[in-house]
């Protein structure tokens, strides 16, 4: 029997180039069906999902967008009227001199160096490829764009508008803004000192454009706003006699106002007695109320201060002053001043200062050359600042000082202390070397510090002994206040690292660098006059008749002086490097400038012939004169 034997199946492989098996039969094709639908359905879901989220990412960046640009335009509108400041995003266009349409001055003073974070939203919002439509320019007033990116806060501060033009200009955007919350009582308080004439002169020049400005701002009509007009010296006048609305009667009761020769400022008495008489119009008739000061002095009843700001602050009177910047640490200015007979006086003493509640400079006049003068303070006296800070006002600065200036971000590190004069006493109390400074600026304000004679008569031996006696005499006296200076600065010295303030810790450096630095040139002083009154030295060249001192770096000082100048240039450095772009750098600087040493230059000099003897004069009827008429040959001052 015979097996049939079948061959073993074998596994099919198919080498890469030949062709696959046919397709499957028609049983299998609802698998492939079934495959392609799964494969369609996640892509659409998946797409869809991803539609989504970009549809959500636009709509949320279109609506920050909004949002942002919202935020910027009316956020002056969210801010309820009591508690309303001086925003630069939302203002009306006021200006000065005829020309409505210009940015204020005052406007540009307060925005200057602010920060914001508006360039960095304005990148965020053309990130965002948001069309927004531009509003048109005869609905919506457009600022400028320094205006649109910084809003700064100004209650209470020392503004520099630019001059008595540009502080009209921020006086009336103050009352427009109060005039939109309310009826009004502006009381305008003059000076009637000789030396503001021209500027009361010129504000009543601007009074019509005040009135047509806020009549175009539609604000102010109807009796809304009413005006009083007070002059104040060594007495209070009332020059209307309940408030008025007509600007011609305005303007003429400025004119009108009798210049007052006393040289006496009542500006706090003037403001007690106006705020008394009017008050009703604040407690009955509900109208805000504000007071201008208009003066170029610091007020000389200082003592009623504090009465004067508790009354106001009781009523919600706020007060603005017109006024000028205070000298930097002292009280009296010098200006050259012109009356009305074309009579002129040079360096005539006004009450301008100083910017803080005691003295913390020193009052050290520099020997070799021009003492700083005018030195800007950068604030307003500190009694009518204080006032104005005080009840939410502004002290606005019409006049500056003329002399070296500093940057307002520099110095805002180094405002005043604001505080009551009796908690200002107990922070010097809590700090000695705080006492000690304003106890030594105060001992160098009580009378003039001399400055050294330089240069010596020599064409005989007994004129030159003679000069140099002369001269040793008040260098004599200064010896003495520099030694008491020092011993006041040198009690506080320990207690100099616990000061954390900028501006007392710059005015305790400089004063204690200074005085150091003067008792080391005093020393060397009396050295070199005692060495030349015992051995006169000869000249040199033939004709000269003339010795003069001149720094140097060249002395014979013992070790003990030595180390004291060696301390001097250690404050005064300190001084420059940690307060740059003060006045208090200035200052220390200046009196680096030159050695401490001393050494004799010979020159020349033309030595007058001696008058002949005056005739003696006949005697005269004396003729009685109606009044006084100061004359500057005469020496005689005006009391500005």
């Amino acid at each position: 029997m015979s097996a049939t034997v079948k061959p073993p199946r074998a596994e099919l492989a198919y080498p890469s180039s030949a062709k696959p098996a046919d397709p499957p039969a028609a049983p299998h094709a609802p698998s492939k069906l079934f495959n392609l639908l799964s494969s369609c359905g996640v892509s659409f879901a998946v797409h869809a999902l991803l539609f989504l989220a970009l549809a959500c990412i636009v709509e949320n960046t279109l609506v920050e967008g909004r949002l942002l640009l919202s935020s910027q335009i009316s956020n002056a509108e969210l801010i309820p009227p009591e508690d309303f400041k001086f925003d630069a995003t939302a203002f009306d266009a006021i200006g000065n001199d005829g020309d409505l349409n210009s940015v204020s001055t005052a406007l540009a003073a307060t925005t200057h160096g602010s920060r914001s974070s508006q360039p960095r939203i304005e990148q965020q919002i053309k990130s965002s490829a948001v069309d927004v439509p531009h509003a048109s320019q005869g609905e919506i007033f457009e600022p400028a764009e320094s205006d649109v990116l910084a809003a700064v806060e100004t209650t209470g501060a020392t503004e520099h508008p630019g001059g008595v033009p540009g502080a009209i200009d921020r006086l009336t955007y103050e009352i427009a803004a109060s005039l939109r919350e309310r009826e009004t009582l502006v009381i305008w308080l003059f000076d009637a000192s000789l030396s503001l004439n021209a500027r009361r002169s010129e504000i009543a020049d601007r009074f019509e454009n005040i009135y047509r400005q806020l009549g175009l701002l539609k604000v102010g009509g109807n009796g809304a706003l009413k005006t009083a007009v007070v002059s104040f010296g060594q007495h209070t006048s009332i020059l209307t006699k309940e408030p008025i609305d007509d600007v011609g009667e305005i303007v003429g009761a400025v004119r009108e106002i009798e210049p007052d020769v006393s040289g006496k400022e009542y500006v706090f008495d003037a403001v007690q007695e106006a705020a008394s008489r009017w008050k009703l119009y604040r407690t009955k008739e509900k109208r805000n109320v504000m007071a201008i000061i208009v003066t170029d002095e610091r007020g000389d009843d200082f003592d009623r201060l504090e009465a004067t700001i508790g009354g106001l602050k009781k009523l919600g009177i706020r007060v603005f002053c017109v006024g000028n910047e205070a000298i930097f640490g002292q009280e009296k200015h010098y200006v050259d001043f012109t009356d009305d007979r074309g009579f002129h006086w040079p360096r005539v003493p006004m009450d301008q200062g100083p910017e803080t509640a005691g003295l913390e400079r020193l009052r050290l006049r520099y020997w070799d050359q021009d003492d700083v003068e005018g030195l800007s303070s950068s604030y307003g006296p500190y009694a009518l600042t204080r006032l104005c800070a005080e009840t939410g006002g502004l002290y606005l600065v019409a006049e500056e000082t003329g002399g070296p200036r500093f940057d307002p971000e520099v110095m805002r590190e180094y405002t005043p202390d604001y505080l009551p004069v009796e908690r200002y006493k107990r922070e010097l109390e809590k700090n000695p070397a705080k006492a000690a400074l304003v106890q030594a600026a105060i001992a160098t304000s009580a009378e003039e510090i001399p400055r050294p004679q330089l240069r010596f008569r020599a064409d005989t031996d007994t004129n030159l002994r003679q000069e140099i006696n002369e001269a040793q005499k008040p260098l004599a006296v200064l010896d003495f206040r520099l030694k008491e200076m020092h011993a006041l600065l040198d009690a506080g010295e320990k207690h100099r690292d616990r000061v954390k303030e900028p501006r007392w810790r710059a005015g305790y450096d400089l004063a204690m660098g200074r005085v150091l630095a003067m008792r080391v040139r005093a020393y060397g002083y009396n050295v070199v006059l005692a060495a030349m009154k015992t051995s006169p030295r000869p000249f040199e060249k033939q004709g000269n008749n003339l010795w003069i001192l001149e720094p140097s770096t060249e002395t014979d000082a013992p070790p003990q002086i030595v180390r004291m100048a060696e301390r001097a240039v250690e404050y005064l450095q300190r001084v420059i490097a940690e307060h740059p772009g003060t006045p208090w750098q200035l200052l220390a600087q200046r009196e680096l400038s030159a050695p401490m040493g001393w050494k004799w230059h010979e020159g020349y000099m033309e030595i007058p012939k001696p008058a002949p003897p005056a005739e003696p004069m006949p005697n005269r009827p004396r003729q009685e004169t109606p009044r006084k008429i100061l004359r500057p040959e005469r020496g005689e001052m005006p009391k500005l």
